[in-house]
């Protein structure tokens, strides 16, 4: 058995970040689950379908993450504890129930989990998913390391079920991909029972804005004392660091490292929206200056800038605060770009304070040498071996060429992302986001004027994540455009998860697929299935 999975309660055991969240919705004894996979949040949803058959919850791999959610703040409705898990990019797309459902309230605890991937290590951008608990004006949670996030979770189900809002906790890929020691909590007998009362409503309205607002100043005032904000070093230090996230393990590393633990103070700041004035205030008002790390842009310094601006009206000193906006914490690609890192602390440390690093040992520098000499040869991007989007892709390009007249393939995010590499033969022309081909497609196939031919391409389950709604619309305005669906038959991109298309379900059991093929069909649109590794003979190409 997954030793996720144990009933040893005190254990400690090495588990991932995304395991240790699954692990702490199942603390929280969680009723129901629904994601749509996404690197790097999808052993999450994939650690409680496995526990779905021995634990009693549901579990689903939903088409998106908007329906995940809502299907989430369904079973909320009905008085279930509930979890959803996505990247950031998935958080776009829940952003209009988000902003509607923080109105209306919940009833069961809702958990929004959201894996930043800062340096875009497997994703089209390193968005900042904080800013959307500030638009949203619901609680967000920064773990900073796995046994943080597995007891921030536990905390977010009680938290959604006092305030009746959705709970938001912000991952990033150094927690949710690294490992760390996490101590096993109990598992609980799950008593409640779904039901919707007569007086049970939840419907958002701009009426209900001012309830929301004392929704999120309850939340202020429990962050005020919560476990998670944290001072550490001495009280009356003058310089303060002020870190979120692994940030602040990195920056309580480089405190100890540097020798400056007598001199420097760390305020970790783990319930982060909204911001606990008056426990920022308490810290920041001794210091003189304070530094902030965080990943990947200035969210937490705003939000101290702001707070000690508000302080200066009642005679509060305002420290000097250094952080992204002017400059003065970056990495190598400049301020608000890429991970944080130990290094970076290092040497804004140094830098801004004077600290010296210790040198390096002479037998790190030899190790450190010769692997820098030692160079691996270089590798293309490139499609997997046997994947049928290397003949797809072939065929496309011949097909383009035979046709002489300059047709333009729109590109779409997935496994043909590498249609832009010399993989895909440079052939796609756009990159942006799931389903955005189609839609863009829609634009140019209707363009008066435009003779080039064009072809929108999209993986099977990006096809029912989000082409719908284009291909209808292409259908309805006749949109002249071609539109090829490449099917290998999963989730690929994340791992092989299951989507409507392929007959199993997150728990492996066999379903009813969902045919791209009828579906298209049901629309009126004139469908055909090949085989990209069957290519017929050489024929005239009609104009």
């Amino acid at each position: 058995m997954n030793p996720v999975f144990s009933k040893e309660s005190g254990k400690v055991i090495l588990m991932m970040g995304n395991e240790a969240i699954a692990r702490g919705a199942l603390e929280a004894g969680v009723d129901f689950s629904a994601s749509y996979p996404g690197s790097p949040s999808s052993e999450i949803q994939e650690t409680l379908a496995q526990a779905s058959k021995l634990f009693g919850h549901h579990a689903e791999w939903s088409v998106n993450e908007k329906v995940a959610f809502e299907a989430c703040c369904g079973a909320s409705f009905a008085g279930l504890r509930s979890i959803t898990s996505m990247k950031q990019n998935g958080l776009n797309v829940v952003c209009d129930v988000l902003n509607t459902i923080n109105l209306s309230g919940t009833k069961g605890g809702v958990v929004l989990v959201v894996a930043d991937d800062p340096g875009g290590h497997s994703s089209t951008n390193e968005m900042d998913s904080r800013l959307h608990a500030k638009m949203a004006e619901l609680p967000l949670l920064e773990p900073s390391t796995p046994e943080e996030a597995k007891a921030m979770v536990k905390y977010a189900f009680e938290l959604s079920e006092r305030v009746k809002l959705p709970v938001i906790i912000r991952s990033v890929t150094r927690i949710s991909h690294a490992r760390g020691d996490v101590k096993l909590g109990e598992l609980p007998a799950r008593t409640r029972k779904p039901a919707m009362g007569f007086l049970d409503r939840f419907i958002g309205h701009p009426l209900l804005h001012p309830l929301l607002h004392m929704r999120v100043n309850q939340v202020k005032a429990e962050f005020e004392k919560s476990p998670f904000n944290q001072f550490l070093g001495p009280e009356n230090a003058e310089t303060v660091i002020a870190a979120s996230g692994p940030s602040a393990a990195y920056a309580l590393e480089a405190v100890h490292a540097l020798g400056l633990d007598d001199q420097t103070g760390v305020l970790k700041i783990g319930a982060s929206w909204p911001i606990p004035e008056q426990f920022v205030i308490s810290h920041l008002a001794k210091a003189k200056q304070v530094l902030v790390f965080e990943e990947v842009d200035p969210f937490l310094e705003d939000n101290l800038k702001v707070v000690m601006a508000g302080a200066v009206l009642n005679g509060i000193p305002v420290p000097k605060i250094y952080g992204k906006r002017g400059g003065h914490i970056k990495g190598a690609r400049g301020a608000g770009i890429g991970e944080m890192s130990p290094d970076i602390i290092y040497d804004s440390l140094a830098a801004i304070l004077g600290a010296k690093r210790h040198p390096r040992s002479e037998k790190f520098l030899a190790a450190e040498k010769l692997a820098v000499e030692w160079k691996l040869p270089g590798r293309e991007w490139a499609f997997c071996a046997g994947c049928p989007h290397r003949a797809s892709f072939w065929v496309i390009k011949t097909a383009l060429k035979e046709d002489d007249r300059e047709g333009v393939l729109i590109g779409d995010i997935g496994c043909y992302s590498m249609g832009v590499s010399k993989t895909g033969y440079n052939l796609s022309r756009t990159l942006q986001c799931m389903g955005a081909a189609i839609g863009f497609s829609n634009g140019l196939g209707n363009l008066p004027g435009f003779h080039q031919p064009v072809i929108a391409i999209a993986g099977d389950s990006t096809f029912y994540h989000s082409c719908l709604p284009g291909l209808v619309n292409a259908r309805y305005n006749q949109a002249k455009m071609v539109f090829i669906v490449l099917d290998n038959s999963g989730t690929a991109m994340t791992g092989f998860q299951p989507h409507p298309g392929t007959g199993k379900n997150a728990l492996g059991e066999s379903v009813e697929p969902v045919m791209i093929e009828k579906v298209c069909e049901g629309m009126g649109i004139h469908t055909s299935a090949v085989d990209p590794l069957r290519v017929r003979p050489r024929r005239a190409i009609a104009r």
